[in-house]
């Protein structure tokens, strides 16, 4: 049975559809917690130091205390709409719900690209700390990533239960990795004479002592696309509201549990790696492997690849967690028919979507080899590593844009909804949000040496847009939350 609403063609399937494609619930609040902080740490182990080269180091301290503000303004947002609307579909499915199909089609592509490309960019630096420990050349380097990609695809296929247990273990082991460092470091450090030795022009200053902000204003702009590194993905513990126990009690308190680790990590870890005496700001700008740049100055050249063995489970659990991520994203949007349909079936016991987790690891995948031969190996950690952070930063500010947007139309317009928690920040909340990722996004095409993979990212977005045009709007299933969002929230949400 078919019929059409909103520009678009829905179909109502039998139970068997869904039966396909169900899922287990199995997370607790520490499951999310560990989901949340899992997804974001290896931003604290690689990439966030791009932005020294931009910014210096007051620029990079400063774009972090902003980009921590659009996160708060974020996470308390999704704290309040995610126990409210506990659908897998995420930020899909909120914005489906405040601004229709298109709304819901064009924040689900935004985090598509996000969750996509995330994964591609830490196996990235997870091959750059391997080939940098066992002394390989940067040519084996796409070993390790299909290696990692085939085995923590693997890892997610095998089932929720052991997926979600490996994530808050390797979670806990990254998080004490960090700890040692940062109590290692305080003896080494010596701020002046390393974190501030960067030049105006980007060129190391011998005794340091330089300026705080040598890029000046601009260079904490330009270096607001890297601080979001220290954060992204946080967002996608929504996409875990069917495999939650208890959503509406349990989702609140993990998401905010997760943003204030992350924050107080993130001060942590941008004030200690620059300043350890022998590494320095100028030297982190350009590294793939800033925390072990970090151990080898403390610990000497031995001991310290001994250390970064370690270091890279801060990488495996951000690669591991967001591989679940964009399991989860392509299947929820695959399931509503927003993607093909065949993406969203379902192992018949394991119930975990492995037809999505493999298309999306041989996207990323993709994506990485197509970089890495049109820019070339040879660029370093610099151009092509911030290459691919570029890309997963702009999908990801345009989903918050969307999702600030979602927030404020849902509290003005769906006031009847019932909100088991509301964001003490509100409207002004999802505001700040909404400015700081458009401002994100225009020093993002500003930037000559990353605007080739933005543009890579704008004609994801046109083929996509495209094949929703033409086909599939017309495809669309009555699932779970377009039910929810067809009847304004009336019809309570209920999995199949």
């Amino acid at each position: 049975m078919e019929h059409s609403t909103q520009g678009v063609t829905y179909e109502r399937v039998d139970d068997a559809y869904f039966a396909a494609r169900g899922l287990k619930r199995h997370a607790g609040v520490w499951s999310l917690w560990a989901l949340g902080v899992g997804a974001v740490i290896s931003g604290h182990f690689s990439g966030w130091n791009l932005g020294l080269a931009q910014g210096g180091w007051g620029g990079m301290a400063l774009a972090t205390c902003i980009i921590a503000i659009m996160y708060l303004g974020l996470t308390f947002s999704l704290a309040e709409m995610s126990p409210a609307m506990p659908h897998t579909g995420g930020a899909y499915s909120f914005a489906r719900t405040a601004f229709g199909p298109w709304g819901g089609f064009l924040t689900g592509l935004a985090e598509n690209v996000e969750y996509v490309i995330t994964p591609a960019v830490i196996v990235f630096f997870i091959g750059s700390y391997m080939a940098a420990i066992l002394g390989a050349p940067t040519e084996m380097q796409p070993l390790f990533w299909v290696g990692g990609y085939v085995i923590f695809v693997l890892l997610n296929y095998i089932g929720v239960e052991l997926s979600f247990r490996f994530s808050l273990i390797i979670t806990l082991l990254a998080l004490a990795c960090l700890a040692v460092f940062y109590v290692s470091a305080i003896g080494h450090i010596d701020f002046n004479r390393w974190a501030l030795n960067i030049a105006p022009d980007g060129t190391e200053l011998p005794e340091g002592n330089g300026e705080l902000l040598p890029m000046g204003m601009y260079g904490v702009l330009a270096a607001l696309p890297f601080a979001v590194w220290l954060f992204l993905a946080i967002e996608q513990l929504p996409l875990a509201a069917e495999e939650s126990v208890d959503p509406k009690r349990d989702m609140p308190k993990g998401i905010i549990l997760g943003i204030f680790t992350l924050i107080l990590s993130a001060a942590l870890v941008v004030f200690l790696n620059p300043s350890v005496a022998g590494v320095g700001s100028q030297k982190l700008g350009a590294s793939g492997e800033p925390l072990l740049d970090g151990f080898r100055a403390i610990f000497g050249s031995e001991l310290a690849n001994i250390l970064a063995l370690v270091a890279v489970t801060g990488l495996v659990a951000s690669f591991h967690t967001i591989i679940y991520a964009y399991g989860r994203q392509i299947y929820s949007l695959s399931r509503a028919g927003y993607f093909p349909r065949f993406l969203s079936l379902t192992h018949g016991t394991r119930k975990t979507p492995h037809v999505a987790l493999i298309a999306g690891a041989i996207i990323g995948l993709g994506v990485m080899l197509a970089v890495w031969y049109s820019v070339g190996a040879d660029q370093g950690a610099k151009v092509i590593g911030g290459t691919l952070l570029n890309m997963a930063v702009f999908g990801a500010m345009f989903s918050y844009v969307m999702q600030g947007l979602t927030y404020i139309q849902l509290r003005q317009k769906f006031a009847h909804m019932d909100r088991p928690y509301r964001s003490p920040l509100g409207i002004p909340g999802a505001a700040l949000t909404v400015i700081i990722a458009l401002v994100t996004i225009y020093m993002q095409l500003q930037d000559p040496v990353y605007i080739q993979g933005i543009l890579f990212v704008a004609a994801w977005f046109a083929i996509g847009i495209i094949y929703f045009a033409l086909i599939g709007r017309h495809k669309l299933i009555l699932s779970p939350e377009e039910e929810f969002a067809l009847t304004r929230g009336e019809k309570e949400y209920v999995t199949h």
